[in-house]
């Protein structure tokens, strides 16, 4: 999946893409509209925004395109924005390509002089060549400066892409007043084209590195079954993901904005400049790593890419100062609003649901509690009568209708209510799931072993059949509330003789059945929430195995595959960015290097917000959501440890964060460790070699 989502954008990637197999040439690019995509359709353009602009800017980044076409979008884009009607015909002209453009990078460069006046002194960097038809430099006190080729002295730089045009452009002169433009997006827009540019960068390198490790052999097999290799391509992927996710929404914010941008807008900007440039960098490094002396060599396009990527984050600007700018609107209270845009059809579905949402409110919460169970709001996709057979769109307005009738929330029971939904008998889901939706019956998970973690088929707890059901004997470990639990889902062997995988049954115990025994394991942070389970000759009745007997694996992926989705739309209580500036807030002001890290990690939180609504989009449209819902659940986990490693180094003494700082090593931990959702991504999605 790349930065667009929806058909049509798909369908752009993919008509841009032949194109440029076919030819990068500048005029053909114009002649297929490519220039004025984000244009209007008065200024000779195809009356899109600058997202879709990213997603054509994203494919020619995979083909490393040379050419004016970037630095000409971005001037174009800043003076339809900016420049009022003033400049209607350079606009439509940099659309048909019969000018280019050059632009000072970065933005933060400053010419000497007031807005207007004398723009002499030492030259700028600028992104295009020394011949082009327009000049965007800046002219001092927040303002830029149009000019055309005689109105400047430019020559060729040297930079270390050697497929881009820099130039050193000075002023000559004085400036117009009427070639001025105030308070010009140039470095907002920049971030945003350079950071699809890097997304193209990145999905290169990563496509590269695996499709290597899949056929490189070393020590008689591929190299992408070493987990060294597999998970520094995976990692590559969730920088890529995460990249994406992030200059996605900045396009959006940005096409949404008026004139004078929003600090909503800058917040979103600001977290694709720290995170899109840097995602190539990383990308394409380990490109070269995954390739070894081959991709240190000049034959290999492999240095040319870590080149472009390198230039990107240069042009950028320095991540920090973004990272900065990032922490202190948050501080002040800036947020990125995450909600989709949802389809006309939402208005007569929301009546109907915000009715009945309005209607529970009246209720006392006991009442509350067993019309939610009832009328299948807790679990609102389950079919009826344990759901409503919500579909996806209905969902999301459930979810939004409902955020403050507080739902509870199930625990192991929301893995496994969906799995006897699905494979469990008639006489199962009405014994068990009423109850289990009120909270009548709490559920554990016993599923781990202590020689079996990760490696859930390799357990090694026995059923053995008896008369009128099984007898259960094993030990079971790291189960959470088994202690207060009434029944708990059990992995059990029932045939030895066959491979691993098979032979595994999935049955529902009685916690207080004889021959159970729960003893509570301490853990770092002092609570006892995780039990050890000793099985000692358990009977359980044949009425209680959930699908057939010795197919207990498939009942189980689908139990696991609810935890891991659990797991990634929470990230752990006290554990998200937003949590990170509520402590600032009352704090002394932080040192510079402290607030480019609270920047970056609140980039990497709104990143993860933007991955979830990429996943609720596509869901909405029937499209697969890719590797957006295992990225979001890898990078939720290490972002808690993050927040709370940081947050307690600024406050030792805080007792929360001095809690937190021990509860979230779980988090790396439980549903999947981070090497197992590593090798997922790399195996599933990128198709590497699995483990022999």
């Amino acid at each position: 999946m790349g930065i667009g989502l929806t058909e049509e954008h798909l369908a752009l990637a993919a008509s841009v893409r032949g194109l440029v197999e076919r030819t990068a040439d500048h005029a053909a690019l114009a002649g297929q509209g490519l220039l004025g995509l984000h244009l209007p359709e008065e200024r000779g353009g195809q009356g899109y925004g600058l997202l879709e602009s990213c997603v054509a800017l994203e494919v020619l980044g995979e083909r490393r395109v040379a050419g004016p076409y970037l630095p000409t979008v971005l001037t174009s884009a800043v003076l339809a924005r900016s420049g009022g009607g003033r400049y209607g015909d350079l606009v439509n002209a940099l659309a048909d390509g019969s000018m280019t453009a050059a632009v000072a990078l970065p933005a933060d460069a400053l010419v000497a002089g007031a807005t207007g006046g004398p723009a002499g002194g030492a030259g700028v960097l600028a992104l295009g060549a020394c011949d082009a038809d327009l000049f965007l430099l800046p002219a001092g006190g927040g303002a830029w400066a149009v000019l055309g080729r005689d109105d400047v002295a430019a020559e060729p730089a040297e930079g270390v892409d050697l497929d881009r045009f820099l130039c050193s452009v000075t002023p000559r002169g004085r400036v117009p007043a009427d070639r001025v433009l105030a308070h010009a997006p140039v470095r907002e827009i920049a971030a945003i084209v350079l950071g699809a540019d890097a997304c193209g960068v990145a999905a290169w390198a990563v496509a590269t590195a695996a499709d290597y490790a899949k056929v490189r052999e070393q020590f008689g097999r591929p190299i992408g079954q070493f987990q060294g290799v597999k998970h520094r391509v995976a990692a590559a992927l969730v920088a890529l993901e995460q990249a994406r996710a992030a200059v996605w929404d900045a396009a959006r914010a940005i096409d949404a904005a008026g004139i004078d941008l929003s600090d909503e807008t800058r917040l979103a900007v600001g977290v694709a400049a720290v995170l899109g440039p840097d995602a190539a960098v990383r990308c394409a490094a380990d490109t070269i790593q995954v390739l070894g002396g081959i991709g240190y060599t000049f034959e290999h396009d492999a240095h040319r890419y870590y080149r472009r990527a390198l230039s990107d984050r240069m042009l950028a600007g320095d991540p920090g100062p973004w990272a900065e700018e990032a922490a202190g609107l948050a501080i002040q209270g800036t947020r990125r609003v995450m909600e989709p845009d949802l389809p006309e059809e939402a208005a007569a579905v929301r009546d109907t649901i915000r009715t009945e949402a309005q209607s529970l409110r009246a209720e006392e919460p006991a009442a509350r509690r067993a019309r939610f169970a009832r009328e299948g709001w807790i679990m609102p996709y389950l079919p009826r009568p344990w759901g409503r057979a919500a579909s996806p769109l209905e969902q999301v307005i459930i979810h939004q209708e409902f955020r403050d009738l507080k739902r509870p929330n199930l625990g192991i029971a929301a893995w496994a209510v969906p799995s006897i939904v699905r494979y469990g008998t008639r006489e199962q889901q009405e014994r068990f799931l009423p109850g289990t939706l009120t909270g009548e019956i709490i559920w554990c998970q016993l599923f781990s072993e202590p020689g079996s973690g990760s490696d859930l088929a390799g357990l090694s707890t026995k059923a053995t059949k008896v008369e009128g059901g099984w007898s259960l004997s094993g030990q079971k470990i790291w189960t959470s509330l088994a202690q207060y639990a009434h029944w708990g889902i059990c992995l059990a062997r029932t045939a030895p003789e066959r491979p691993k995988h098979d032979g595994i049954s999935y049955f529902l115990v009685d916690m207080s059945s004889p021959g159970v025994t729960v003893r509570p394991l301490k853990e770092i942070n002092g609570d006892e929430i995780f039990n050890e389970v000793f099985l000692d000759d358990v009977f359980v009745p044949d009425d209680l195995v959930v699908g057939a007997v010795n197919e207990g694996w498939r009942v189980a992926r689908d139990t696991l595959s609810h935890e891991r989705v659990a797991l990634g739309d929470s990230w752990g209580p006290g554990s998200q960015h937003t949590d990170m500036v509520k402590l600032i807030a009352r704090l002394p002001p932080l040192r510079q290097a402290q607030r480019e890290q609270a920047g970056r990690l609140w980039a990497e939180g709104q990143a993860i917000s933007a991955l979830g609504l990429r996943v609720t989009l596509s869901k909405l449209s029937g499209a697969e959501t890719g590797a957006a819902s295992s990225v979001r659940k890898l990078l939720g986990m290490r972002h808690a440890q993050a927040i709370s490693e940081f947050c307690w180094s600024l406050d030792p003494a805080d007792a929360y964060w001095n809690r937190m700082i021990l509860t979230t090593r779980a988090f790396t931990i439980g549903g999947g460790t981070t090497e197992v959702q590593l090798n997922i991504i790399a195996e599933r999605v990128l198709g590497l070699p699995r483990d022999p």
